[in-house]
């Protein structure tokens, strides 16, 4: 009976679908012959299609909430695998060593492009864990954070073009200002949240592209800034082929930093502070925690990292232009936040080699490569809401001393 009830169900959503995309899969006129085409055979396409299609996406809710119900009891005591293999060193060691082998000979293996291509993943690997910080740790939602990309770019070409500074002289400033912009932005945004606070970052970073395309005499428009310098080996410059290979391990150094610089911030004070602040603003206030302190590190560290991606960016590219720094960037890094698990270093690791890799390699489906990712997105948000791996939640284990003054057991 409940097969029958998911048939029909199945069977009114392809009519309703066929009814929709009627006009435009069955109609076609020629305005040279002046004449009308009907196109049947689409309709019934379009019918059987969504028929397949809204019968096994039911298939699936259903399967997924009798999984859940089912091994909901099972999984309060079921250690997570990511938690499994960073504390089992027989699994642990020789999964660092095969992908430490393998990121070191990645450039001698491939070509150029596909160096290119990996570079720029670590690049979104490293923006990603800074919007994590502002984002998955403090929950605080910015849809601005492409602009502090954007300031550390531009303070890396215009002091190149100007005064002739280097790569690494200007990469502690590009951090620097990322850092000071992440400050002003966060003073007055101190009281909202929400959709507020989104709505504010989002007007934040669209003011700074159209200052950067508008200021003409400051950063030289729409045109931008050209022979921008890559980065030197030891004062050396080095040709297009052995610079690649070098960010390439520039940006594997600067990844693994990060991950490790980010990693001890959510243990420490402060990342608990950003955690509770992301639970209930109200209640970590009550707890003695400064709110003004805690949001204003959020902002400032998130920014950093960009302000050090977007000097990184400037270096490899050698041009920069305001069209650089859109909306889809923020979009883009936030995905690979929400997408990878918020909060999860390895999440968002994984989920910024899936959103940059994925649509490159998925070249050959030109024309349905947007539409293959799309439904890949949707697919994945509604059936791994808590992204590719969900954040574990650290448990602190008090245990009582007897009256002997003894730690029992």
């Amino acid at each position: 009976m409940r097969k029958l009830s998911e048939i029909k169900k199945s069977f009114l959503a392809s009519i309703w679908f066929m009814f929709l995309t009627f006009p435009i899969m069955v109609i076609r006129v020629n305005p040279i012959e002046k004449v009308v085409e009907w196109r049947w055979r689409n309709m019934v396409f379009v019918g059987v299609g969504s028929f397949i299609l809204s019968f096994v996406w039911r298939y699936m809710i259903r399967q997924k909430e009798s999984g859940l119900k089912k091994n909901r009891a099972d999984d309060r005591h079921k250690t997570p695998f990511i938690q499994r293999v960073r504390e089992e060193r027989r699994l642990f060691i020789p999964l660092i060593a095969v992908l430490s082998v393998l990121g070191v000979s990645f450039p001698f293996i491939f070509s150029a492009y596909q160096v290119n291509i990996m570079t720029t993943a670590l690049m979104y690997v490293v923006l990603g864990l800074g919007l994590n910080i502002v984002v998955g740790l403090a929950g605080l939602l910015d849809l601005g954070y492409v602009a502090f990309y954007a300031v550390g770019a531009y303070t890396y070409g215009l002091l190149n073009h100007h005064f002739g500074l280097g790569f690494w002289a200007v990469l502690p400033a590009g951090a620097f200002m990322g850092a000071l912009f992440g400050i002003l932005l966060g003073f007055p945004v101190l009281r909202l949240r929400g959709d507020y606070l989104a709505i504010v970052t989002l007007g934040f970073g669209e003011i700074i592209r159209l200052v950067l395309e508008n200021w003409n005499d400051f950063s030289f428009g729409p045109s931008g800034i050209a022979n921008i310098d890559r980065p030197s080996f030891f004062g050396a410059q080095l040709s297009l082929q052995n610079a690649t290979v070098y960010i390439y391990f520039l940006m594997i150094a600067i990844a693994l930093f990060t991950v490790f610089v980010v990693n001890r911030l959510q243990n420490s004070r402060i990342g608990r502070a950003w955690v509770a602040l992301r639970e209930d603003e109200i209640a970590c206030e009550a707890m003695g925690i400064d709110k003004t302190k805690t949001k204003l590190s959020a902002f400032a560290l998130g920014a950093t990292w960009a302000g050090m991606m977007g000097v990184l960016f400037a270096a490899k590219t050698t041009f920069i232009n305001p069209a650089s720094f859109t909306f889809l960037e923020s979009a883009i890094i936030l995905s690979i936040v929400v997408l990878g698990g918020m909060g999860s270093i390895t999440g968002v690791i994984i989920g910024a080699f899936v959103l940059i890799l994925l649509p490159e390699y998925l070249r050959a489906f030109s024309e349905y490569r947007m539409l293959l990712f799309g439904a890949i997105l949707v697919i994945m948000m509604v059936f791994r809401p808590q992204g590719i791996i969900s954040n574990v939640r650290r448990t602190y284990k008090f245990a009582g001393i007897n009256i002997s003054g003894e730690q029992s057991k």
